[in-house]
């Protein structure tokens, strides 16, 4: 259960920082969707949906999206289908009921650096920066590592546009359920990103099994991809909890990237 003393709608991102700063247990509200979960007394509750967040935008170099953006926008996105191979879209898809979907929002997740997010299992995948509003740009996967240095507000992230081919794959007891490990791979001319998370621990890159990949400069055979998936089983850590034990998850992980490097590579199984 949670309980809110007050709750604000700033209209400028300076207000909400000021507000949010004022107190170590002010909180900003984004879809509000996994602080329910918890149970937290919450001084002020700060709802960004006027601050103008809600985004998904292209340049010459990248695309950049808003952090009031929800779950159901990149789902349904038609810039993004064009990237990628829609991979950010099949991130999300599977993730609880439409209606969760359309109230998680990007900022709320990659912020809190979620464990079991799966969207931040395929951002990691890409070349992904995460705009902070006093931080700064930061790389996605330094984030994921530090957090922010002070309390601070996620505005967007930024994802490079690129050839990259991408996939994202995932294990679950059942559709809608969350995942047990979740997968994503991309390969940008022979140079490969495998990414690993709901280890239940949160993503991480599998950077052994992609220093192997990178010294075949590209001469990669189903043998090579076998090993690359081993290598990536063996150097990771997984828990157990109520979804899956450790060992599960080793054995998991060994089969979605072994299937997921498939794919990226064009090969069939």
């Amino acid at each position: 259960m949670i309980t809110i003393r007050e709750y604000l709608k700033p209209e400028t991102m300076e207000e909400a920082y000021k507000q949010l700063i004022r107190n170590k247990k002010n909180t900003i509200f984004g879809g509000g969707a996994f602080i329910r979960m918890g149970s937290k007394n919450i001084p002020l509750a700060i709802d960004l949906s006027k601050v103008g967040l809600n985004y998904i935008e292209e340049d010459e170099y990248e695309i950049k999206i808003g952090a009031m953006t929800t779950f159901g926008d990149i789902e349904h996105s038609q810039l993004l289908s064009k990237y990628f191979d829609n991979m950010l879209a099949k991130s999300v898809r599977e993730i609880v009921g439409i209606q969760l979907r359309n109230i998680v929002t990007v900022g709320g997740t990659i912020y809190s650096r979620y464990g079991f997010s799966d969207l931040i299992t395929g951002l990691l995948a890409l070349d992904t920066d995460v705009n902070l509003y006093k931080g700064g740009t930061i790389p996605l996967e330094r984030f994921l590592k530090e957090g922010p240095k002070e309390k601070d507000i996620l505005e967007s992230i930024n994802i490079k546009k690129d050839n990259r081919k991408a996939t994202f794959l995932s294990m679950r007891n059942s559709r809608g359920d969350y995942a047990i490990l979740n997968v994503a791979l991309s390969n940008l001319e022979g140079k490969f990103r495998i990414s690993v998370g709901a280890r239940p621990n949160r993503a991480t890159l599998a950077y052994n099994a992609m220093k192997y990949l990178d010294r075949l400069d590209n001469q990669i055979t189903k043998e090579h991809i076998y090993k690359a998936a081993k290598i990536a089983s063996e150097e990771l850590v997984f828990g157990t909890n109520t979804r899956g034990s450790s060992l599960y998850r080793k054995q998991i992980c060994y089969v979605l990237v072994k299937q997921g490097l498939m794919e990226v590579m064009g090969y069939e199984d």
